[in-house]
């Protein structure tokens, strides 16, 4: 990266760069853009921590830390269809400032969706109140495969805008995560139609075609690796990759179908980026610790709220850095509460190679003074 001494601003210093970035001048992106032309990284916390540095406290940003929980967001998305927002960068990028204006994070990730990527492969995706995201007509044949493309060509470009103007905008406060979803996840909804629920249709897809659903696997798998690459070149310096639902497969399914095409998603983000760290969300998936950690190229593997962290760091050694885990439904509990949990999880962490996160992401539903105080609890512990 870029940081080449450590250094760990405060919530005012970092106030200070956001608003100084809103002044600066935006060059044009460009596929051969200097990334040395960036505003200099003025936040080495979440780095120095994956490297295995000593910090002075635990780095920590929430997953969903944009979004539909703050009153600016709302604001902000009124009246624009939820997958048109996604494509517009200005307002990409000002709900991505939003949280960080507020609330001490130590890291900030853009704000998109997942299911871009099967949008700009050629599925219909609407977003009915009440229903969440659908596509109006799911994988049903594999004939259906030979609808999608895997060269979307300049759709994504307003996400990479995004990318790059909330890059400038950040001025080096805090480093930016780009992410998407990953292969299994994907294919869940391409083929479930809406938020699955224990993934019924693609399982007996995998069953009953399974050359067919690899053959999914593999044309989402060379999508996710050009779209993570793409978010790295316009300015993204962490990205992560959600596997939501990875937990509804069984470990034989997960080892003949899934594993391989997650460690050749790592090792061609690694072969691009070396120095970017790569982090893997794989909910619910209490197998797969020791084979991502020894076998994939992540850097970090994000736990979710169902694990003990010490006993996972126990089966996955000190080489790899783990996220998480705080169960998102405790913000809901008394300020007490919040911090005894938050406590709990952060003894349990170890004193590098961990970023503090929740289990999962905010809830449309959650207080945001509620999520202060578990950043507070998190500035607080001591690494003494």
């Amino acid at each position: 990266m870029e940081t080449t001494e450590s250094q760990f601003p405060t919530f005012e210093e970092k106030q200070q760069l956001l608003l100084e970035g809103q002044e600066l001048e935006v060059p044009e992106r460009t596929e051969d853009f200097d990334h040395s032309k960036f505003p200099p990284m003025k936040n080495s916390l979440i780095l120095d921590s994956i490297q295995g540095k000593s910090i002075p406290r635990i780095p920590v940003w929430a997953m969903r830390q944009a979004g539909r929980y703050l009153p600016e967001f709302k604001e902000a998305r009124a009246g624009i269809p939820f997958f048109e927002f996604c494509h517009m960068p200005e307002k990409c990028c000002e709900v991505t400032l939003q949280p960080l204006r507020k609330l001490d994070f130590d890291a900030s990730i853009i704000f998109s969706d997942i299911l871009i990527l099967p949008q700009v492969m050629g599925m219909n995706l609407e977003y009915p109140p009440g229903i969440g995201p659908s596509f109006t007509e799911p994988i049903q044949e594999e004939a259906d495969l030979d609808k999608l493309t895997t060269d979307y060509g300049d759709k994504l470009d307003k996400t990479y805008d995004a990318i790059f103007l909330t890059r400038h905008r950040i001025n080096g406060a805090v480093p930016l995560f780009g992410f998407t979803g990953g292969p299994w996840t994907l294919a869940t909804y391409m083929i479930e139609g809406n938020s699955p629920n224990k993934c019924h249709k693609t399982k007996r897809w995998l069953y009953e075609k399974p050359e067919g659903f690899k053959r999914l696997i593999s044309m989402l798998t060379k999508m996710i690796i050009e779209h993570m690459i793409n978010q790295i070149k316009a300015g993204a310096q962490l990205v992560q990759l959600f596997e939501s639902n990875i937990g509804e497969l069984s470990q034989e399914d997960f080892e003949e179908f899934i594993l391989d095409p997650l460690i050749e998603i790592s090792e061609k983000i690694k072969e691009a980026y070396p120095e970017v760290p790569a982090f893997i969300f794989p909910r619910g998936c209490h197998f797969c610790y020791e084979a991502l950690a020894t076998k994939s190229k992540f850097d970090a593997i994000s736990v979710d709220w169902t694990h003990d962290l010490s006993k996972i760091r126990e089966r996955v050694g000190e080489s790899i850095t783990l996220q998480g885990n705080l169960e998102p439904i405790v913000l809901f509990g008394t300020d007490e509460k919040i911090k005894e949990r938050t406590n709990s999880m952060l003894e349990k962490a170890g004193k590098t190679k961990y970023v503090a996160n929740l289990g999962w992401g905010m809830l449309p539903d959650h207080d945001a003074e509620k999520l202060r105080v578990f950043i507070d609890a998190v500035h607080d512990f001591k690494l003494e």
